[in-house]
């Protein structure tokens, strides 16, 4: 049950995530889908593809892609007026479906029996993926790669499933309000990792 409910909330954090970005970017409607679905499931493929489930997995998940688009279409659908609230709220989702996203690919490792280290990865992987993947069809800067903490929050997720920390359903969406509270903390106060630049951007600093 808990992985159910960790799939669903992390499918509809992202794809509302990346449906917001593509109005941001005034994709049309089939950009819009194609951003909020890659976003959403972009992250999953690509930890199938490196811990050796087949890609054609993807394809079983029949129902979270109609939870998707019925997310997707929501957010589409509101009203103009009311689009900018929503636009101040892509942090949060993205933050949900970075936590919700890192916890299941964390179990989805632990469960095949994987070593703490592909833990860790499968958690980064499934949390980001999907959010490095919408960053670069929007023509941003990944998240993950820059200075704000972001991958960091993923990886204490794989840690704390793969040294068995959060176990139980209960300890699992401990997990998940923690790690979300703490990337919206890390945005809101503009917390960061240590960075050194090289060359130009180095004089300026």
């Amino acid at each position: 049950m808990t992985w159910e409910v960790l799939s669903i909330i992390g499918t509809i954090a992202f794809a509302i995530s990346g449906a917001i970005v593509a109005m941001e970017e005034e994709y049309d409607l089939l950009g819009v889908y194609i951003l909020g679905i890659v976003t959403a499931f972009g992250g999953g493929a690509v930890r199938n593809l490196l811990i050796g489930v087949p890609v054609s997995a993807l394809w079983e998940q029949q129902p979270l892609f109609l939870v998707a688009l019925a997310a997707m279409t929501v957010v589409y659908l509101f009203p103009k007026q009311m689009l900018p609230p929503w636009k101040r709220w892509g942090n949060f989702f993205d933050a949900l479906g970075l936590s919700a996203f890192a916890i299941q690919g964390a179990l989805y490792a632990a469960n095949m029996g994987h070593p703490l280290s592909a833990v860790i990865v499968a958690a980064v992987l499934t949390g980001s993926g999907g959010g490095i993947i919408r960053d670069v069809l929007a023509g941003r800067k990944p998240l993950v790669l820059r200075a704000e903490i972001y991958a960091a929050w993923a990886i204490l997720a794989g840690l704390a499933v793969g040294l068995k920390w959060a176990e139980s359903p209960m300890e699992l969406y401990v997990l998940l309000i923690v790690v979300a509270a703490l990337r919206v903390l890390s945005y809101t106060y503009g917390w960061k990792l240590p960075r050194r630049a090289v060359g130009e951007k180095a004089g300026e600093q």
